[in-house]
């Protein structure tokens, strides 16, 4: 049976947990058998009075009737079916309608669940992946961080793992997922070594350096399973030939080193900043649409101030670890501006994939301990705002890669990254000089007026949601806080638009997947969009 809202003192013990069980229930202690945690999270609205709040499954000795005699109470129930069950499976005795083995583009976190649903559904996919394996590329990475130098085929972007790799690894999201997929993806994640924690804590979060050994485990699955996963392999054309009807049919694709490979059934989970793939795909004549996304700015705060503000006297406290924060406010001139991707005890990173433009992002590491908290604030934008007469889907592109170029300017055009305090940024006056919060991003940052690289109307917006912010997180607005730009990827500028059958809507065989194709934003949006996929195209091959 399962029991939710169960509250208690944010210090307390498993004797006081059980006892609380025990009272709620009206059982003696003998009628208890066992109990797990499903879902743990902390009310600090009254910092002075943090309380956890429990979800738990309970077995008692005589469910049946302990059930019965709280019918009516709205948080006791029958513990829900939150297993996931596979839509079909691969068989000798139920060959598939085509001879081809299914084939992913990408591994992220959309690619990966794809890949991985299909290789347990016994149909041994081919997962081609542009950048390197998940440790050749965190030493690419590291080389435009350390040393200022880009590779343009493996960094935060592209390579195994995706863009998540490289973030705070944090694991929720506001989806609706009435199936469970999403309890799916945390499954697999502990099987292939992330903290068993995520199961039940209600903002889950893996890290970076965590994420890199899982995400290798879960490759090394796909492969026991039948799975091929080949690095270095990018997409150059996609062969799709058109029939009796307007709409065509994938029949191959062509990677850069000329190998062609038939193929009927392609997930395309490409990230959000496959650019030249979009291209690509527009210049076939696969339907694609401009969509709204957000830019802006990173900003720092003391990890210590955040915590504060949020926790009170209980900052600091191991029980709560390190505050975050969730920000909105509309403004004056009709935009929103928000926080997001906010990444407690971590570090502003350089996320360009492409030469000469700076692009900002935010990671953690699962101990959340460094010095400054970070997190992107960003305007709304629309492709209204997109250079041209709005029928370009791919607009969106050409507008994030002007902002990106002046912001490659503003940091002295050498992947430095323009920043100024926020006391500066709030007068209209440049930076020259930082104060007492250091910034995080490497290769280095370069004190000026952001200004330069950002639309006015977004400039407009942030400094008039500064100061509101502040009100509602003391020193949010504080003078030395420190703004680093620009931020320009928080999702796809486009949607590759696809039916009900997850497929394009003008080419079969195609599946447009995860974050790429405008269908999430973040790891488990991503992660279970991927699942969608794989069952739709396990289903299509077993039709």
């Amino acid at each position: 049976m399962r029991l939710i809202e169960l509250k208690l003192p944010l210090v307390h013990t498993e004797t006081e947990l059980k006892a609380s069980i025990l009272k709620r229930l009206g059982i003696a202690a003998e009628e208890l058998v066992d109990y797990s945690i499903f879902r743990r999270s902390h009310d600090a609205r009254k910092p002075s009075a943090i309380v956890f709040i429990y979800t738990l499954d309970i077995e008692v000795r005589n469910e049946k009737a302990l059930l019965a005699r709280l019918k009516n109470d709205r948080q006791v129930g029958p513990t829900p079916d939150t297993a996931y069950h596979f839509v079909t499976r691969a068989s000798p005795s139920a060959p598939t309608r085509t001879p081809h083995r299914p084939v992913v583009i990408g591994t992220g976190p959309c690619g990966l669940f794809a890949g991985l649903i299909l290789a347990q559904m016994g149909f041994r996919p081919l997962i081609l992946e542009r950048g390197k394996s998940v440790r050749e590329r965190t030493k690419d990475t590291w080389g435009l961080w350390r040393q200022g130098q880009l590779n343009p085929e493996s960094n935060v972007q592209f390579g195994e793992g995706g863009a998540g790799t490289f973030s705070d690894g944090k694991l929720y999201s506001q989806i609706k997922d009435p199936l469970h997929r999403g309890r799916k993806v945390m499954t697999e994640f502990v099987k292939a070594g992330a903290p068993a924690e995520i199961l039940y804590v209600s903002k889950p979060h893996i890290g970076t350096f965590r994420l890199v050994t899982v995400v290798e485990n879960m490759r090394a699955e796909i492969e026991a399973l039948g799975g091929e996963i080949r690095f270095q392999s990018r997409v150059e054309d996609i062969d799709i030939v058109l029939g009796d009807t307007p709409r065509g049919q994938v029949r191959g694709l062509r990677l850069a080193d000329g190998e062609y490979l038939a193929a009927t059934h392609v997930v395309l989970a490409v990230g959000h900043s496959a650019r030249d793939t979009f291209a690509m795909l527009h210049g076939r004549g696969v339907h694609l649409e401009a969509k709204p996304f957000s830019i802006g700015v990173r900003i720092e705060h003391p990890q210590s101030l955040i915590d504060r503000a949020r926790f009170g006297k209980n900052a600091g406290n191991p029980l709560l670890g390190a505050a975050d924060y969730k920000l909105v406010h509309h403004c004056a001139n009709g935009r929103s501006a928000y926080s997001f991707c906010m990444c407690p005890g971590g570090t502003v990173v350089a996320a360009t994939s492409e030469p000469g433009r700076v692009v900002t992002n935010g990671m953690s590491q699962y101990s959340r301990n460094e010095r400054n908290a970070n997190s992107a604030l960003v305007v709304g934008v629309t492709p209204a705002d997109f250079p041209g007469d709005g029928g370009d889907p791919l607009a969106g592109i050409a507008f994030q890669r002007h902002w990106e170029g002046l912001a490659f300017e503003a940091g002295g055009g050498n992947y430095d990254a323009p920043a100024q305090r926020v006391g500066d940024f709030l007068a209209g006056r440049p930076s020259t000089e930082l104060g007492p919060v250091l910034p995080s991003y490497t290769p280095g940052v370069h004190p000026t007026d952001l200004a330069l690289c950002l639309p006015d109307y977004v400039v407009a917006a942030l400094r008039e949601s500064l100061p509101a912010f502040g009100r509602e997180i003391a020193g949010f607005a504080m003078e030395d806080a420190l703004l680093t730009g620009v931020e320009t990827r928080t999702s796809s500028p486009l949607r590759i638009t696809r039916d009900e059958g997850f497929q394009s809507i003008n080419t079969r065989g195609l599946f447009p997947a995860g974050e790429g194709a405008g269908y999430a934003g973040g790891i488990l949006s991503a992660a279970v969009d991927g699942i969608k996929v794989a069952e739709a195209v396990a289903l299509s091959l077993m039709a």
